[in-house]
């Protein structure tokens, strides 16, 4: 295939070879060279590496479904609760998530880690949702699974069971939350969550909404277990809301502690991003960042609507970032950041001036989307896009191919 008059991470026009996936050659843009038929056009559009969505809920949405009042309470267990006596009002989870995953890749999303909430009370209903929605559009995305224990591992009988369950059933990854506030017992917690890591070899991803110092304490006990048993490269944060609302030598000892350990961190652009561990210090310490949408328009928040462009508007918004150079930035965070999560042979993004994905050799995952520059697409948000994965065309104009 041949991807024509396209710009590069807004660079110069450019044709673009693809060979089995891959980018093959880059080479400058030719009206005359010659077309086989099966060529893209890019008509002149930015040519960036597609969405990596590293922390989303596909099996809560609402997407597409009527508004309701929301009736979540306080805290996560007032939320949880909410979600568990409504969900089931809803279509059944697999037409709900294959539904809203379609909607992500038409919106330039081909790498996806979704959490499957799994509890006393759903069993291995959602997960298998998620599974559902993952084989309808196998040949779109990529999509791994978490089995996630959304209402704590110790607080109802036999969800490490269920976990257990998922993990021998196509879950990927193992999922945690909250050791402390949640569970109250963060040293059993997390013996279960590294112990069903162990067990299905697999990496683990936990939840933190935990305040200051005490998210610290969680973290300190993640890292010793990271080190411990080795799975430098294996382990990723997600929120962490608080990590950087302490003082300024913890904050330097976690970055320097993350990107010696490769522990990776997934956030969602937060409103309250000012806490956070700074996102641009992360990126020049190696630590692998990605970002997500997590839940969308669900019972916990009417906000989500499936288009990762938008996150990566609300993650330079959130940031405060003005300059192009750092707005360019968000879209690699959202990009290969995310993928270089899901694959940690991806090398980390190190530089706020790295821009990944469109070279030679990289898998042929693009979003081909309208903008001056890519500060204005991140600005603009058009919907002239055309989606790849490896190398062939899966979305046109919002619509799947």
């Amino acid at each position: 295939m041949l991807i024509r008059n396209v710009r590069p991470w807004g660079g110069d026009a450019s044709d673009l070879q693809i060979l089995d996936g891959r980018i093959a050659a880059v080479m400058p843009h030719d009206p005359a060279r010659a077309d086989d038929g099966s060529s893209v056009d890019g008509r002149g559009r930015l040519a960036m590496p597609s969405f990596s969505d590293v922390h989303c809920h596909l099996d809560s949405n609402r997407v597409g479904l009527p508004f309701r009042p929301h009736t979540g309470r306080p805290g996560v267990w007032g939320l949880t609760m909410n979600d568990r006596e409504h969900w089931r009002e809803d279509p059944p989870v697999a037409e709900r998530t294959t539904a809203l995953l379609g909607r992500m890749i038409e919106r330039g999303t081909t790498r996806v880690r979704s959490y499957a909430q799994i509890d006393a009370d759903s069993g291995l209903e959602r997960f298998e949702g998620v599974l559902a929605a993952k084989e309808a559009h196998k040949d779109r995305a990529e999509v791994e699974i978490m089995a996630f224990p959304q209402a704590g591992l110790l607080l109802e009988k036999g969800v490490p069971e269920l976990m257990d369950q998922a993990l021998a059933s196509g879950a990927a990854v193992v999922g945690g939350i909250d050791p402390c506030t949640l569970d109250k017992d963060p040293v059993k917690h997390l013996d279960i969550v590294f112990g069903l890591a162990e067990k299905h070899q697999a990496p683990v991803d936990i939840h933190l909404h935990e305040p200051g110092h005490l998210g610290v304490f969680s973290t300190d006990l993640i890292l010793e277990r990271t080190r411990a048993l080795g799975m430098q490269g294996k382990v990723t944060l997600s929120h962490a809301y608080e990590l950087g609302n302490v003082d300024e030598a913890t904050t330097r000892r976690l970055i320097e502690e993350f990107a010696d350990l490769d522990i990776s961190m997934a956030t969602i652009a937060p409103a309250q991003q000012m806490h956070a561990l700074p996102l641009a210090e992360l990126t020049r310490a190696g630590v692998r960042v990605g970002l997500g949408e997590d839940g969308q328009r669900d019972y916990w928040s009417p906000y989500g609507n499936g288009d990762m462009l938008d996150r990566t508007w609300q993650l330079a918004f959130t940031n405060r970032y003005r300059p192009d150079e750092l707005i360019e930035h968000c879209w690699a965070v959202a990009s290969r950041g995310g993928a270089a999560i899901l694959d940690p042979s991806l090398e980390r993004l190190t530089s706020t001036a790295d821009r990944p994905g469109v070279s030679v050799g990289d898998a042929a995952d693009l979003v081909l989307v309208d903008g001056d520059t890519v500060a204005a697409a991140v600005m603009d948000r058009g919907t002239d896009r055309t989606v790849l994965r490896a190398g062939r065309v899966v979305a046109d104009q919002l619509q799947l191919v």
